[in-house]
């Protein structure tokens, strides 16, 4: 689980450079929009599109590291090995769902159930299983491992 935690700490900027790379590639854009700040893509018609890919970069990417990068200072969030994958998953499921609003879905998929996602039903499975994580997390005693570093 220490490789998980370290892992899912340093992730958000894969994702960040990921989301970045997808609005320079003009793929995975947004729905059509009137806002000042929508962009027209080159494969996306003539009419003004949220840039989707930016908004996952700063949520997925920048906010999710830095609470993540916040979180692990605490000895407490340290020691509960699973707590840092736990929140990761929350937290990429939370804004992959919420930026799924205002993200053209893919045609061969299109709308769901609802007029939800396949990014927003993705991402459900993975919100539940970061609460069991940090629930396990909690209520598991420290490994012994854990404590010699925590006073090391």
């Amino acid at each position: 689980m220490l490789l998980a935690d370290l892992v899912a700490t340093a992730a958000p900027i894969g994702l960040l450079f990921g989301r970045v790379a997808n609005f320079i590639n003009g793929e995975l854009y947004g729905r059509v929009t009137d806002v000042a700040w929508g962009v027209v893509f080159p494969n996306g018609g003539e009419a003004p599109r949220h840039p989707s890919q930016l908004y996952e970069a700063a949520l997925e990417g920048l906010l999710l590291f830095a609470i993540l990068n916040i979180l692990v200072r605490f000895s407490a969030v340290r020691e509960r090995r699973g707590v840092s994958t736990g929140v990761f998953l929350i937290g990429y499921g939370l804004a992959r769902s919420f930026v799924e609003l205002f993200r053209q879905p893919d045609v061969q998929i299109g709308f769901l159930t609802g007029g939800s996602t396949m990014g927003q039903w993705l991402s459900a499975p993975m919100i539940v299983i970061g609460v069991g994580l940090i629930v396990y997390a909690i209520f598991k005693k420290p490994s012994v491992e854990s404590q010699k570093e925590i006073v090391t």
